[in-house]
């Protein structure tokens, strides 16, 4: 199908989905409701943009016959339209390609983000909080609400690991490369001998679950209260306000302790569950189409080495699109613009290649 013809059944698809949202027997029904509307949502801009093309080349058209009408007056007036349209043809062409690539429907979502020490022991500890903080300062840089989830603290500042959520329309778009296995290559602290470590910490980037998406039993949970710990501070209280919660088909166990709240943590924690059962859904998905893939970027696999934080030279460089930057101290203080910037360039590119194959 050329690129015509599936933007024609686009707009056609597109024109059905606003002929169901207007069906009051659809309106009644919100979650259905939800579904479509977010899907035209999507459509939308590849709409317009097919809409304002479609436009162009009827006036290119229509220039085009008055040249071939032989009238001196309508010519001169036709060669101008043409010398201000038939330059643009080319760059509505690539902008409707890059509309029409697949698009990750969790864009737009914000996100839960797991860190956990690796390979390492206290230095990799250290290594998870230093990228919790990284987060934390792209984060504030971007105006984005940040708040802990939970959280296990060594004794000299580290964290075993620790969950926090990301409050922002994007959040995901941003965010989702980040997903894979982050090694470090410093001298640790904990070091006398002044040795270079590698250690390593995991980030799993999980895509906000929306209430519509994800339907929990209450039979299905084993809801418990203990007390919060860590290593002191505003953390720490004298009474039972932690939360865990099980869901017993799948065992997957989450716990919220940051709030001196129990309804507050239990609210964080039921959030941090829907998010966890809807990241497994997505996970078989990346199971089912890896083997279609042509390469990784984006594909969300967690066990892959993607990025290595070298101390001493300075250097990160992240091994799928094998980019390094020399620019370590102001990328671990959140500026990870660039690096965002080029692994979105390069899935753009991927998904671009497979769209034209």
């Amino acid at each position: 199908m050329n690129l015509e013809a599936k933007l024609e059944a686009i707009e056609q698809d597109f024109m059905e989905l606003e002929q169901k949202m207007a069906d009051p027997e659809i309106a009644s029904d919100p979650k259905n409701l939800h579904m479509l509307g977010k899907k035209h949502s999507q459509l939308e801009p590849v709409v317009l943009k097919y809409r304002d093309y479609k436009t162009m080349q009827a006036r290119i058209e229509e220039a085009r016959t008055l040249l071939r009408d032989g009238d001196a007056e309508l010519e001169a007036l036709a060669r101008e339209e043409l010398d201000e349209l038939e330059p643009q043809v080319d760059g509505f062409t690539e902008e409707l390609k890059l509309l029409l690539l697949p698009q990750d429907p969790n864009d737009e979502k914000s996100v839960v983000v797991e860190i956990r020490a690796g390979t390492g022991g206290e230095e990799a500890a250290l290594f998870a909080s230093d990228l919790y903080r990284m987060y934390n300062r792209y984060c504030e840089r971007q105006r984005w609400r940040m708040e802990v989830i939970d959280f296990n603290e060594t004794g000299i500042g580290g964290y075993k690991e620790i969950v926090f959520r990301i409050d922002s329309s994007g959040a995901y778009s941003k965010l989702k490369f980040e997903s894979g296995v982050h090694r470090v290559q410093r001298v640790p602290v904990t070091e006398a001998g002044g040795r270079i470590h590698t250690s390593a910490a995991t980030v799993a980037v999980l895509p906000e679950a929306d209430d519509v998406e994800i339907d929990i039993r209450p039979e299905d949970l084993n809801i418990d209260t203990y007390r919060s710990s860590g290593a002191g501070g505003q953390h720490v209280n004298m009474t039972d306000s932690a939360v865990r919660i099980t869901h017993l088909p799948t065992g997957i166990v989450v716990t919220c302790q940051d709030e001196r709240s129990q309804i507050k943590n239990r609210a964080k924690a039921m959030t941090y569950l829907k998010t966890k059962l809807y990241d497994l859904e997505v996970q078989k998905q990346v199971s089912e189409q890896a083997s279609e893939r042509r390469g990784q970027i984006g594909s969300g696999d967690r066990s892959e080495r993607i990025r290595t934080y070298n101390y001493p030279q300075n250097r990160i460089t992240d091994h799928r699109i094998n980019l390094t930057l020399y620019k370590l101290d102001s990328y671990l203080d959140g500026d990870l613009y660039e690096m965002m910037d080029a692994m979105t360039l390069a899935d753009q590119t991927e998904k671009l290649q497979n769209l034209e194959a």
